[in-house]
């Protein structure tokens, strides 16, 4: 139902006190070309419920849902196998009507949640304190980039090539309104990262590096080296994970000296959605709590000395005066939170050792498959469920193929780079504990099939 309660009148009064003429004013940023000129193209302007149920099933039957094909997409966002007591437990009602306790020493079950969520992300990051969440990852890495500004006095900061190219475009963003500026280093179709690069792009100016771990094309950067190079230069290190089952096998960026982790925790307990919504994680040494965004839930006791939680500090610009807030974008993903603390508590420590494990083999068998079929060969010499094949050919063709044949065959580079004809032979490829040995063959099926008649 339309809820529209003012008036023309109410309208221009309110455009007059913020000095403009239109609403259309309000939507400047948006580029034209993203607007829409009239209805959504192919829905009627009115229909019956029927219809409009028809209508709709059909657009949903031309989805290839993850669960329906073969499924080797990932590039920051993973199918994993998530237990049914996840989504049983979420969907209690003290849980899922919670979102930001206004009033939080009266919700003590959602701020313990929240405080044993945040010991866990610190645990599984190798940080000192983590927060209560963040709105996604892409978002957690912006804030990091402007806490190291506000840390070092700094507004330089280098990105390494290896940085996903969507969380280098929202930093863009951000950053055109705070005036930072952004040292973004392009990948390069190499077995390594090139280290050297983002070590040399560091000066006396810089804020911060950030590096991802494993990054975008799956291989696994020397985040300890560059750590002391950054330091020697009195810049922090920002480590991004968008894949946090890694850290089952992988050392922690914080243990590896890592200032500031951020990370994307859709891949424990909450599902693909379609997009969203996800998770963002957030941690960094002790020191530097007080620049952190977000809320940070911490324990105490009770006037009679019982075990109690409290909301140790919040600096969001809702909760404190505006001009003194780390940020306004901090939103506290609470359901996905939860989600994210049940299936960890579930897994623990061993479990997820387990489950990392699994996901290097199954990635391991998908490579040395896939390596097999004539003009293919695998660009990684380190990864961990995520690994990038070179094709004699623009990988969009065969992403394409791949899916008229039935196989969601992971996510070409060209995609996520449109503007750099050098990677359009690179496909990024994941595997994880959901891919079965007859998954790895239809790929590597509709793959031989899709590259024939290709010169090698």
């Amino acid at each position: 139902m339309r809820y529209l309660p003012l008036t023309a009148d109410d309208r221009a009064a309110m455009l007059g006190v913020i000095g403009a003429d239109h609403v259309d004013d309000l939507f400047v940023d948006v580029p034209a070309e993203a607007r829409l000129d009239g209805p959504v193209h192919g829905l009627a302007l009115h229909a019956s419920e029927m219809a409009v149920e028809r209508h709709m099933s059909a657009l949903a039957q031309q989805n290839l849902s993850a669960g329906s094909a073969p499924f080797f997409i990932g590039a920051g966002a993973y199918r994993h196998h998530i237990p049914a007591s996840v989504d049983h437990l979420i969907q209690r009602g003290e849980f899922l009507t919670a979102y930001t306790p206004y009033q939080p020493e009266i919700a003590q079950g959602t701020l313990q949640v929240l405080f044993e969520f945040q010991t866990q992300v610190a645990r599984l990051l190798g940080t000192d304190v983590a927060n209560a969440s963040m709105y996604d990852g892409s978002t957690a890495c912006w804030e990091a980039i402007a806490m190291a500004g506000r840390v070092t006095k700094r507004g330089r900061a280098v990105l390494s090539g290896g940085v996903h190219p969507h969380y280098v475009a929202t930093a863009r963003t951000m950053a055109r309104f705070t005036g930072d500026t952004l040292e973004t280093l392009a990948p390069v179709l190499e077995a390594t990262p090139d280290d050297t690069a983002t070590i040399a792009a560091i000066d006396d100016a810089t804020s911060c590096v950030v590096v991802q771990y494993p990054d975008i094309l799956g291989r696994i950067p020397d985040i300890a080296a560059i750590c002391a190079a950054a330091q020697a230069k009195g810049a922090l290190v920002i480590a991004v994970v968008t894949e946090p089952v890694a850290l089952g096998l992988l050392r922690s960026p914080g243990e590896l000296g890592a200032d500031i982790v951020v990370g994307e925790g859709q891949s424990i307990g909450v599902g693909l959605n379609f997009g969203g919504p996800y998770l963002g994680l957030f941690g960094c040494r002790e020191k530097f709590v007080r620049q952190m965004p977000g809320r940070l839930c911490g324990q105490t006791v009770d006037a009679d000395g019982k075990r109690g939680f409290v909301l140790t500090l919040s600096t969001r610009e809702q909760h404190i005066r505006r001009e003194k807030a780390t940020s306004n974008i901090c939103t506290n993903s609470g359901l996905c939170a939860l989600a994210f603390s049940i299936h960890m508590t579930l897994l623990g420590g061993s479990g997820l050792d387990r489950l990392a494990r699994i996901n290097h083999a199954r990635a391991r068998a998908m490579a040395k498959r896939l390596a097999q079929i004539p003009g293919v060969s695998v660009l990684n010499d380190s990864y961990f469920n995520e690994l990038t094949l070179v094709l004699p050919t623009d990988a969009r063709h065969a992403v394409r193929d791949l899916a008229d044949a039935g196989v969601l065959g992971g996510v070409s580079l060209g995609r996520l780079y449109p503007d750099n004809p050098e990677l359009a032979p690179g496909l990024l490829l994941t595997a994880t504990e959901t891919v079965t040995d007859a998954d790895i063959e239809a790929l590597a099926t509709a793959l031989e099939t899709a590259l024939a008649g290709v010169p090698a």
